[in-house]
């Protein structure tokens, strides 16, 4: 796959996560929205207007400024920035919120399909290119983004589903490729050691630990990996994606299970 065809499948699965986070919250009843989530301070509307005010900005909207104040869920700078949107948008409708997704999430499809990015490279536009991102990587989080906080929604109603989605798998195996770094800096894997990971419905990851200890990805099939991960898609993206709902005990761990705890115990790669 060309960089520019990995670019239009990032757009793709952006545009249809957008969609599906829509339909959710079209379903809602106004108590649903001051429903408690899996983040820590957030709320099922404070999540959505974290998705307003980041589809505004790559929309076109004009940058928002309050004031933060101290919070023990508000612990670095990027944490600052998102709790922007949920303060400026507290006294908000719903109907309002999800008028806004809608109505910038279309301006920036728009402007995707008039004229498809190409670079990945290239600067990411607005704020986001002002704190070093590039086009690649905007593209790239903004479906994990709205997919994950989709899900946190869910949780929070009693709606469970969309685990099947094209969000749901570029969110997963996204993860997943955040695992050697787990194994070799946060479980501290030894160098050479290694670690499969099957998590049903997409190909196994695997890596190992180099001799100046970075993680790196290894081809499969590994014979005798130093620890095998088996688990399921939400059970994975609950751990990886730091959630409170996530149970570590519904990951089967074969051969070194001390170091496969260590791993699954520090799976959160999201910040």
């Amino acid at each position: 796959m060309t960089s520019t065809e990995q670019l239009k499948t990032y757009v793709d699965t952006w545009w249809s996560s957008v969609q599906d986070l829509l339909t959710l919250l079209e379903e809602l009843s106004e108590p649903d929205w001051d429903l408690a989530t899996d983040l820590p301070g957030w709320d099922v509307r404070a999540i959505a207007s974290h998705a307003a005010h980041l589809e505004g900005l790559t929309g076109g909207a004009p940058r928002e400024d309050a004031e933060v104040l101290e919070s023990e869920h508000i612990r670095t700078p990027m944490g600052q920035f998102t709790e922007i949107g949920v303060i400026t948008r507290r006294d908000a409708s719903p109907a309002s919120i999800i008028d806004e997704i809608r109505r910038y999430a279309s301006v920036r499809h728009e402007e995707l399909l008039a004229s498809p990015p190409e670079d990945p490279a290239a600067p990411a536009p607005g704020v986001f290119g002002a704190i070093g991102w590039t086009t690649g990587k905007l593209l790239r989080n903004r479906p994990l983004d709205l997919w994950l906080h989709e899900q946190d929604i869910r949780r929070a109603t009693g709606r469970p589903g969309d685990l099947d989605t094209a969000g749901a798998l570029h969110t997963t195996d996204y993860l997943l490729e955040g695992v050697g770094f787990v194994l070799a800096k946060k479980a501290g894997g030894a160098p050479g050691s290694s670690v499969v990971v099957e998590v049903e419905g997409h190909a196994p990851y695997a890596f190992t630990v180099t001799k100046d200890g970075k993680g790196v990805p290894l081809a499969t099939p590994v014979t005798d990996p130093t620890v095998t991960l088996s688990t399921d898609r939400e059970t994975y993206v609950l751990l990886a994606g730091g959630r409170a709902s996530a149970d570590p005990s519904r990951v089967t761990i074969t051969g070194d299970t001390t170091l496969g705890t260590k791993i699954v115990d520090n799976l959160n790669i999201t910040p």
